[in-house]
């Protein structure tokens, strides 16, 4: 799913395309897709963009009179940016969701009604769970806000009074949109790796030392990606979005070295999930059961990483 990181440069890609721009129109390749029953789409017709921003892990179009167009990709949704577009972007495909007809209009908003390019919302795979809401009023809009903090530029003390709302593990509070704003499944397991914590460390256990390497290794984490997805896009479309990158320490990297240690990264599967960590660096050499496995395996479950290595190598000795 695209985090706080991978919203950022979308955001930044369509402000650059799409402000001052007008909306042509929304085409609908499924019906599903559409969230909300008023305002029909066709009020968006010549709405003028004025402004685009991040809702947590949704992109938010702001259109001319207080309309809004809201848009959560969820896991497999993504945009695509075609250049005289309209027409030629067709619909037909199954994976093909949305279409954004957009005019460059004057600033005046006299001229061509011709489309000058399209915005394409798709969802790889036969789920569909990407969404578009269309709403009147900010009022409508703030009902969207989950209410979680906005970590880049915040400070130890209002991160401190998130983690003391609640007593969950640290791999559900950083990923809770009521707590934290635009973390998910990948970036919680690259904070905490950088802050050297168990994912399932509960939060009222931690110190203030703790504390601090938390907020800072969440800050620097996003910041980091930010600003490198930033670079790979340049001037261009954000094309490679993935949970999955190189540059990740942990995340995907099962049974792959630890950057900092070298010891192998090991997971925790849940649902459709997993998580991703260093047992030498995170859990003092712990491996933290797999629910799925550890049903199975029942007391034959290795308890640290040591016990992990040697049955993978048969054994001690």
């Amino acid at each position: 799913m695209p985090e706080l990181p991978d919203i950022e440069v979308y955001c930044e890609a369509l402000r650059a395309r799409t402000m001052g721009a007008r909306l042509l129109g929304l085409r609908l390749g499924s019906p599903f897709v559409l969230r909300t029953v008023e305002p029909r789409p066709a009020e968006l017709a010549g709405r003028r963009i004025v402004a685009v921003s991040r809702l947590g892990k949704r992109i938010v179009f702001h259109c001319a009179e207080d309309l809004f167009v809201v848009v959560h990709l969820m896991v497999a949704g993504r945009f695509g940016w075609y250049q005289r577009g309209g027409a030629e972007v067709a619909l037909r495909a199954k994976n093909r969701l949305a279409a954004f007809d957009f005019c460059a209009s004057p600033a005046d908003g006299e001229g061509d009604e011709e489309v000058t390019s399209t915005l394409l919302l798709t969802e790889a795979g036969k789920k569909r769970r990407a969404s578009i809401h269309l709403l009147r009023g900010r009022e409508s809009l703030a009902a969207l806000d989950r209410g979680g903090l906005e970590v880049i530029g915040c400070e130890l003390g209002e991160f401190e009074e998130v983690l003391a709302r609640e007593n969950h593990t640290l791999k559900r509070t950083l990923t809770d949109p009521r707590l934290f704003s635009g973390i998910g499944n990948a970036y919680s397991d690259e904070i905490l790796h950088r802050a050297r914590l168990s994912p399932l460390r509960w939060t009222s256990r931690l110190d203030a030392a703790q504390r601090r390497r938390l907020w800072e290794a969440t800050r620097e984490v996003l910041e980091e990606a930010t600003a490198t997805l930033r670079s790979e896009v340049g001037d261009g479309f954000p094309k490679k979005v993935t949970a999955f990158r190189p540059e990740m320490a942990v995340h995907g990297k099962f049974k792959q070295p630890c950057p900092r240690c070298a010891a192998p990264v090991q997971r925790i599967v849940y649902a459709e999930n997993e998580c991703n960590y260093c047992a030498a660096c995170q859990t003092d050499g712990k491996v933290l059961a797999d629910r799925a496995l550890s049903r199975l395996l029942r007391g034959d479950w290795p308890r640290t990483l040591q016990e992990l290595e040697e049955r993978h190598e048969g054994g001690p000795g």
